[in-house]
C-alpha cells in the first residue's frame, strides 16, 4: 500500500529553532516526531529566500536550472508540471493539494497598480488545479507586512477572514500593538485571536483534507505551508509572551565585522537597492535591512519568534492527533521542514540577504512514518532539494527527466549513505541590496564554501572548529587542500544551469 504523505513547512525558520536542537524553542510536537522517526541536523536550502526555496523543493531542480533564481520570478507552469513532484506524484494515483502559502509566482505575494500579478483572480469556488497539485487552499496576504488586499482579491484565508463581515475588525486586531511595545516596527504582541490566526487556519484546512481522505482508497499527499515564523514577528497572544525576553540567550557573535568578511557582505547592507517597483523598493531600503537592534529589542523579536515556532508546533500536533484519532497515523509519512532561516542577530544581521551563514540556510528535517527509522539522526549534508525524489520513491513513480535532488529513502530508513555536499545558489541583480553577485555555495559535514562567480571572492569557514563562523579561512595557506576541494565540487555542478526559460515576473 502506497503511504499518505503530510509535508508541512514554516517559513523562515532557522535549523536550530527546535527544541531537539541548540536554542530553549518549545517545540514538543515536532520533537515527538523526530524522537518516533529521522531529523538530519545538516539540512540545507538551495535558496535563502522564499520563491527560489519553494520552487527548488517543488521542482527538485537548482534555482539557476529551475528558472526561479530570487524572489520576484514566477516558477512557469510548464516545469512545475513536468519536473514538479506534485504532478508526479497525481499521475502515480495520489490526490495532491497545497494548502496555505505557495508563493511560487510573484502575483501570490504582492499587487500592482493594475491588480494582481502572476496570478488571475479566481473566482470563489476555485481550488486549483494549481502548479501540479490537483486541490489548493491558498494565502495572498502571507504576512502582515503590506497592505491586506481587498477580500475580491484574496484567495481563501483572506475570504475566511471576511466571510462574516468581521474582516475589518479582525485587521485592526491584527494591527493593534499590545503593551509593552518594545519600540521596533517589525515586532509587537498582536490582539488578532489565535483561531483567526493562519497557522490555525492552515491546521484546519489540512486536518478537514485527511479528513475528507479518511475512507477513500486512494493515497493523498498535502503540502501545509505555514507562513510564520517570517517577519514581522507578531505572534498572537498568549504566543507572543511564552517566553520572557530576559530569558532568551542572545547570539555569541553579533558584530557586523564587516572587514573580515567578502566585498558584498558590507556593500549589500549599505548600497540603495535599485528595484523599479516603488513598494519594493521601499520595503528593501527600510524593512528589509535592519541594523544596531539593542540587546533588549533583539530579545523581545526573538522571544515573540519563538513564540511563532510554538504557536506553529502546537498545529502541527493537532493534525498528527487527528491523524492518530483516525488510525492514519501507520500509513502516513509526516515530514518537517522550512524553505529558509534567518540570521537572527548572527554577526549583527537580522532577517535575510547574501551572507550564506548557517542561520540562513541550514533548516530542520524531521520525517516519521512507515519505513522510517527511529530516533535517527543523521549528519549527512541533505537538501531540501531531495523531497521530490524521496516522495517518488515513496510512490513509486518515476523520476523526474531532470533531478537535481536525491532520494533520502536510504538514509531514513537507517541504511548508509555518503554524501559529499549540499548545495545553495543565489543570482542576485542590485535590485534587491544594490549588489550583483551570482553566490554558488556547498557545505559538507565540516566545511562551508561561497564563491561569487562575477568576482571570483570567496569565504570559507571550518564548521566543525569555528561553528559561529567567526574566522574566515578562504585565503588561509593552510585550508588550501580544502578549499581546492570544495570547488571542485561547486565545479561539478550539473551543467544544465539556465537551460529552462524562466517565465517573467510581470
Amino acid at each position: 500500500m502506497k503511504p499518505n504523505i503530510i509535508l508541512i513547512t514554516s517559513d523562515q525558520h532557522r535549523g536550530d529553532c527546535f527544541g531537539f536542537d541548540a536554542r530553549n524553542v518549545k517545540t514538543p510536537h515536532i520533537d515527538s516526531m523526530a524522537a518516533r522517526g529521522t531529523r538530519f541536523s545538516a539540512c540545507t536550502t538551495p535558496n535563502p529566500v522564499c520563491m527560489p526555496a519553494r520552487s527548488a523543493i517543488l521542482s527538485g531542480l537548482l534555482p539557476r536550472t529551475n528558472g526561479v533564481t530570487d524572489n520576484g520570478i514566477d516558477l512557469s507552469d510548464h516545469v512545475a508540471e513536468r519536473y514538479g513532484f506534485a504532478s508526479r506524484l497525481a499521475r502515480n494515483g495520489y490526490d495532491t493539494a497545497l494548502i496555505g502559502k505557495a508563493h511560487l509566482r510573484h502575483g501570490q505575494y504582492n499587487e500592482g497598480p493594475d491588480g494582481p500579478r502572476g496570478d488571475e483572480q479566481r473566482g470563489d469556488d476555485w481550488t486549483g488545479p494549481y502548479m501540479g497539485f490537483k486541490h489548493a487552499e491558498l494565502i495572498r496576504h502571507n504576512h502582515h507586512n503590506t497592505p491586506m488586499p481587498p477580500p475580491e482579491r484574496g484567495f481563501h484565508y483572506e475570504k475566511f477572514l471576511f466571510r462574516d463581515g468581521n474582516g475589518e475588525d479582525r485587521m485592526k486586531q491584527w494591527d493593534t500593538r499590545l503593551p509593552p511595545d518594545c519600540g521596533f516596527e517589525q515586532v509587537w504582541h498582536s490582539a488578532l485571536p489565535p483561531a483567526y490566526h493562519n497557522s490555525t487556519w492552515i491546521a484546519d484546512r489540512t486536518i478537514n483534507y485527511v479528513n475528507d481522505h479518511k475512507d477513500s482508497d486512494e493515497p493523498f499527499m498535502v503540502w501545509a505551508s505555514f507562513p510564520d515564523p517570517h517577519t514581522p514577528f507578531d505572534a498572537p497572544e498568549p504566543w507572543s509572551r511564552m517566553y520572557n525576553p530576559a530569558d532568551i540567550d542572545l547570539p555569541p557573535h553579533r558584530t557586523e565585522d564587516f572587514e573580515r568578511r567578502p566585498w558584498w557582505h558590507k556593500a549589500s547592507r549599505e548600497n540603495t537597492p535599485t528595484d523599479p517597483d516603488p513598494v519594493m523598493r521601499h520595503m528593501r531600503i527600510n524593512w528589509s535591512r535592519p541594523r544596531h537592534l539593542s540587546d533588549d529589542t533583539l530579545r523581545e523579536l526573538i522571544a515573540n519568534y519563538y513564540g511563532m515556532i510554538s504557536l506553529i508546533d502546537h498545529n502541527v500536533g493537532r493534525i498528527l492527533a487527528h491523524l492518530d484519532e483516525l488510525g492514519m497515523a501507520e500509513n502516513t509519512i509526516v515530514i518537517f521542514t522550512a524553505d529558509h532561516g534567518d540570521w537572527m542577530g548572527d554577526h549583527g544581521l537580522m532577517l535575510k540577504g547574501p551572507m550564506l551563514y548557517d542561520g540562513l540556510v541550514r533548516v530542520g528535517l524531521v520525517a516519521r512514518g512507515p519505513g522510517i527509522a527511529e530516533g535517527q539522526v543523521v549528519d549527512e549534508p541533505v537538501s531540501t532539494i531531495d523531497l521530490g525524489a524521496t516522495f517518488d520513491d515513496w510512490a513509486g513513480a518515476e523520476h523526474a527527466p531532470i533531478a537535481h535532488g536525491r532520494s533520502l529513502n536510504t538514509l531514513l530508513s537507517g541504511g548508509e549513505e555518503s554524501r559529499d555536499c549540499s548545495r545553495t545558489e543565489w543570482d542576485l541583480s542590485t535590485n534587491r541590496a544594490g549588489v550583483a553577485v551570482n553566490l554558488s555555495c556547498v557545505r559538507t559535514k565540516t566545511h562551508k564554501l561561497t564563491i561569487d562567480e562575477i568576482s571570483k571572492v570567496g569565504e570559507m569557514y571550518d564548521l566543525a572548529e569555528d561553528p559561529y563562523e567567526t574566522t574566515n579561512v578562504y585565503d588561509d595557506a593552510a585550508y588550501k587542500g580544502m578549499r581546492d576541494e570544495l570547488t571542485d565540487m561547486i565545479r561539478a555542478r550539473p551543467d544544465d544551469a539556465y537551460s529552462l526559460q524562466p517565465e517573467a515576473a510581470q
